[in-house]
């Protein structure tokens, strides 16, 4: 019998190694070689030398990466509840079952997902031109003035719009996939307690979506804190607006590939990281109280 379980184990084992050993390899060794780097700078006289916590000192200090780092987390308490909004209300309109060709709609919402985020940004980019987009178009044809929506007031709206755009489809087939698994025991006690449908959404489906929820949000937090493509394609469109330190991605790679500061952009990269981890587990706790309280 041990030796029954002790094959049972290995076996066990030899199916998890290949994940362990892609997972090594793809995460833990380069996020081990970024925190290294870290500690380190490249100098002048004496070459690179063992500075320790000196580079996230001044990370710290720097005002460049504290304005993006503001930016974004406005981009994020504005952008993602709008954005799983939308997809929450997609989510609860196909599961009525009162849309006609449902599956179309679901299709229609879905594809802009399938559009890589460059080619999304250059369209978005393009459409927002005054010159030469379609905000251009439609002034000369009804000889208004619309917003630049590639000004300094406009732009983090932006790239909101493109952000949205790109990510309802994907949030709402998370959150239909959820609906979906609900029993309908549920609904049909609902229905024999008189519960309408606005009732049976708020009791049933709303409860039941709370762990869907959590997860499209706090891929929302990774997703919105490495925010790079849209403004580095907008970018070209619009340099005054847009600078290197728009957002901390932006600027840790203009860091390592402009400046040739790799040992600081290497911290800026491993703080951004604690930040994304620190802010989806704060949504995570927040999440689990308010499920104990109800």
């Amino acid at each position: 019998m041990r030796r029954a379980a002790l094959r049972r184990n290995l076996t066990a084992h030899a199916f998890f190694l290949p994940f362990l050993i892609v997972f090594a390899l793809a995460v833990i060794a380069p996020l081990a070689y970024a925190i290294n780097l870290s500690l380190y700078q490249d100098k002048m006289i004496g070459g690179t030398t063992f500075t320790g916590f000196d580079n996230y000192t001044k990370a710290f200090k720097d005002n460049l990466f504290h304005v993006g780092l503001g930016r974004v987390a406005l981009f994020f308490v504005v952008q993602v509840p709008l954005m799983l909004l939308l997809a929450l209300a997609a989510a609860l309109a196909i599961d009525s079952g009162r849309l006609r060709a449902p599956g179309l709609f679901r299709v229609g919402l879905f594809i802009p997902y399938a559009v890589p985020g460059v080619v999304a940004a250059l369209m978005w980019g393009y459409l927002y031109g005054d010159r030469f987009g379609l905000v251009g178009e439609i002034e000369d044809l009804l000889h208004v003035d619309l917003p630049d929506f590639l000004s300094q007031g406009w732009m983090l709206a932006s790239i909101g719009n493109i952000v949205t755009w790109s990510y309802v489809g994907y949030n709402m087939l998370i959150l239909y996939a959820a609906l979906r698994a609900i029993p309908d025991e549920l609904y049909e006690a609902a229905e024999m307690d008189g519960a309408g449908r606005i009732r049976q959404a708020w009791s049933i489906k709303l409860p039941a979506l709370r762990p869907a929820l959590l997860l499209t949000t706090i891929f929302s937090v990774i997703g919105t804190f490495q925010l790079f493509n849209e403004p580095s394609v907008l970018q070209a469109l619009s340099p005054a607006v847009i600078t290197t330190n728009y957002t901390p991605n932006m600027y840790a790679f203009s860091l390592a590939f402009d400046g040739r500061q790799f040992n600081y952009s290497a911290a800026i990269a491993v703080v951004l990281g604690l930040v994304t981890v620190l802010v989806a587990y704060a949504v995570q706790l927040v999440t689990a109280r308010r499920e104990r309280m109800l």
